[in-house]
């Protein structure tokens, strides 16, 4: 076996021991793109020698969405297939382990009508929000992890032949993911020991507030009352273990949903639906972007932000380091899954119930109550840098340093 097939059988086995934690007889549902057909094998493989019961697979062809949205009437946008969320739903039902294998073209759609795009989004959200819930909720594991393919790699390295460019890809996953460490699993399990101490600290604070300032950013972001910091692995409601990203660095919770104002700029592109924002700033009043601005892709962030009522205030706050596996490579991944884990973030959108106490049992309207926003979509953008200052601030007004100059600053 050479070098690189035994880097890929180790992030297989990482990928379904440490992120989806497959248990014996339980179903497994892969989304892949079709490019990465081979690296979907080993995991398929892999997931059966581990105990799995079976594995159901969908594909995603870039191409053939492309050919769809050029080609096809507006009227095929309209409607979500039944089908398709009925066996999403029966699968969570069944107690089914998801995993979704991101490596999209950033630019794919950046030729289609954006009002199509976001209609085909929204339309997609609403079939899927019971399904999305359920995951968001904890019901089931899941796990979000990157492979190369082809257009993604060549936009990331451009000055490399597709090969080469593939390969260097595939070298820095190996890279982001520790995979190429001497022991990958228990790597990641004092890794995961290390996100666990901090967000033990962060949630023994109880902060009232944050402050981010930096590189064009100035806000203030009130946090509920009863809100739970966590990061790095999580438990469903039956009690398994997993992570649900591959690489994670961060450690999050939810803002209230009013309690967001000032302004923040972000510090890298966002790749959505295919499109690229860039450059973008956003100011809050009471919770809500009453103004924003891009340098690219200012019609695709219009039309996430105006995706819903929720979809304009905000769902998560997270804290990653400057200093860290991704962020140290230098390089603008133009995945959100990496970016987001090279940086400090936010989210539009939908909060995840797992970070308020006892979220997980509360309806819709107590997650309200409770300070949580509610939307169909859930959207990470990146506003860390080696400049950004985090002060927490308690309810007794002590103020506690927690990020200086980009990386952690607690004792």
């Amino acid at each position: 076996m050479n070098q690189f097939d035994k880097l890929l059988n180790e992030y297989s086995k990482l990928i379904l021991s440490i992120g989806i934690n497959i248990q014996k007889n339980q179903i497994l549902a892969i989304t892949s793109p079709i490019e990465c057909a081979y690296f979907t094998k080993l995991l398929v493989k892999h997931a059966y020698n581990l105990g799995a019961k079976d594995v159901h697979i969908e594909w995603i062809d870039d191409e053939l969405t492309l050919i769809k949205y050029m080609n096809a009437p507006k009227e095929a946008f309209e409607t979500f297939p039944n089908w398709k969320v009925n066996t999403y739903e029966e699968l969570a039902k069944e107690g089914a382990a998801f995993l979704s294998i991101s490596g999209s073209n950033p630019e794919l759609l950046k030729n289609v009508n954006p009002d199509l795009v976001a209609l085909s989004n929204k339309v997609r959200s609403k079939a899927l929000k019971n399904y999305r819930e359920y995951l968001m909720g904890n019901n089931v594991p899941w796990c979000v992890v990157c492979a190369p393919t082809k257009d993604w790699a060549c936009k990331v390295y451009p000055d490399l032949e597709n090969e080469k460019a593939v390969e260097k890809l595939w070298d820095s996953i190996f890279k982001i993911t520790r995979t190429n460490l001497e022991n990958p699993v228990e790597t990641w399990k004092n890794h995961l020991d290390d996100l666990k101490n901090k967000t033990d600290y962060l949630n023994s604070k109880k902060f009232k507030r944050l402050h981010f300032k930096g590189d064009g950013t100035d806000l203030v972001i009130e946090l509920p009352s009863k809100h739970i910091w966590t990061g790095g692995g999580e438990y469903t409601k039956n009690g398994t273990y997993f992570v649900a990203n591959i690489p994670t660095e961060e450690i999050f919770t939810l803002p209230s949903k009013k309690g967001v104002n000032g302004v923040v700029k972000s510090t890298k592109p966002l790749n959505y639906s295919g499109n690229l924002i860039d450059n973008f700033t956003l100011t809050f009043k009471d919770g809500k972007i009453i103004d924003f601005t891009a340098e690219k892709g200012y019609e695709t962030l219009k039309k996430l932000i105006e995706t819903d009522e929720g979809s304009c205030y905000l769902g998560e706050v997270a804290l990653v380091p400057h200093n860290s596996p991704i962020s140290n490579l230098n390089t603008i991944f133009y995945n959100t899954l990496f970016d987001e884990n090279a940086s400090c973030h936010l989210a539009f959108g939908m909060a995840y119930p797992i970070c308020l106490e006892d979220g997980n049992n509360m309806s819709e309207q107590e997650l309200i109550d409770a300070g949580a926003n509610t939307s169909l979509v859930h959207v990470d953008f990146m506003i860390g840098s080696e400049n950004l200052d985090i002060i927490g601030y308690t309810d007794e007004n002590e103020q506690v340093q927690i990020f200086k100059n980009g990386n952690w600053a607690l004792k």
